[in-house]
């Protein structure tokens, strides 16, 4: 027996409870590129760590900063109810984006956070935008 064996596999309704569960809150950098890319964005894409002068060296095509500490009732009235935020951070060694979630979350806004943050939308190849603005995904990119 291995360490793989050493304890069953979960019965696959468990298995499909769990992996349902875990994508209602999280996206992945290349389903949000598709989106960005397609002109099929159905949410808002929120860069939510760091300062203006980080967000301005490099951040996710379209993303608004909009860092967690700043995200109040207030703020969010922004947008419209039901609006679905997808919160990124710096990365799998961060939890800005777990931190925006459950702020969101707890102001009754729907959320996913985008695994991999920056460090993911590197490691994909995607670009980069820089610049205080949002700006664009280059539709050749994806």
């Amino acid at each position: 027996m291995s360490f793989v064996t050493d304890y069953p596999a979960a019965s696959s309704d468990a298995v499909i409870d769990h992996f349902l569960k875990r994508l209602s809150v999280e996206t992945d950098c290349a389903d949000v590129a598709s989106a960005l890319t397609s002109g099929e964005q159905d949410f808002v894409l929120l860069h939510v760590v760091g300062s203006p002068d980080a967000y301005a060296r490099r951040h996710v095509p379209g993303a608004l900063h909009l860092p967690h500490r700043e995200m109040t009732h207030e703020r969010m009235a922004d947008w419209p109810e039901g609006t679905l935020f997808v919160a990124y951070c710096a990365g799998p060694h961060c939890n800005g984006a777990d931190q925006a979630a459950l702020k969101l979350a707890r102001l009754g806004r729907p959320v996913k956070i985008m695994i991999g943050g920056i460090t993911g939308w590197a490691d994909e190849g995607l670009p980069f935008a820089s610049g205080s603005e949002p700006g664009v995904f280059p539709k050749t990119a994806a």
